[in-house]
């Protein structure tokens, strides 16, 4: 089955709309209560309760326009509705703030498998978008497995160290900024490891 193409602004929008309602959520009943069957949810709960279909309408979407899924987005997916289920059947906050501890363990884990038998499972999910050297990917694969785990820990030391608010004011702002600088700066390396032909 082909894979159709999407305009680039409604995948930023598919990507970035179920957290922009987390957000908006969270604001919304930071200081009140939302009342379902009897039991009163706050904050963080709340807008995890908005989150989990916000990002389940994403991947439909998403599948209904280019007949794919991306494999991270689904692992994210998956944990978000697991973390989030947790989050609302117990009314706690914490496990919601785990997710993407454990979003970033799982791409660490699975990148360094990867290295470790001497293969780059990053080449296998952006091949086609990256001509690179296979030294290139190997080092590309490396820097983004450190990464991850350098998201995992710092996601730990903000949500267990810091208020609820500002690990929500991170989640929305600062982790979008923080990949996006380790993005940009990993351009030296592609450039060069990209092929003279490409």
């Amino acid at each position: 089955m082909s894979t159709r193409e999407i305009n680039p602004y409604l995948r930023l929008g598919l990507e970035f709309g179920p957290l922009a309602i987390f957000f908006l959520t969270y604001r919304a009943y930071s200081d009140e209560a939302l009342t379902l069957f009897g039991e009163s949810y706050e904050g963080v709960v709340v807008a995890t309760i908005a989150f989990i279909p916000a990002i389940l309408l994403s991947l439909g979407v998403s599948w209904a326009m280019t007949r794919h899924l991306p494999r991270t987005a689904a692992v994210t997916a998956v944990v978000v509705v697991v973390f989030g289920g947790l989050t609302i059947w117990l009314n706690d906050a914490t496990f919601i703030k785990m997710k993407p501890t454990i979003v970033n363990l799982i791409f660490a884990v699975m990148l360094g498998w990867g290295l470790l038998r001497g293969r780059s499972y990053l080449k296998f999910l952006m091949g086609e978008l990256l001509p690179l050297t296979d030294e290139g990917w190997m080092a590309f694969t490396r820097r983004w497995a450190l990464f991850f785990l350098f998201m995992a820990i710092l996601n730990e030391v903000i949500w267990r160290g810091f208020s609820e608010d500002f690990w929500v004011n991170f989640k929305t702002f600062g982790s979008p900024v923080v990949t996006l600088v380790f993005m940009f700066s990993q351009t030296g390396l592609l450039r060069r490891h990209t092929p003279p032909e490409s």
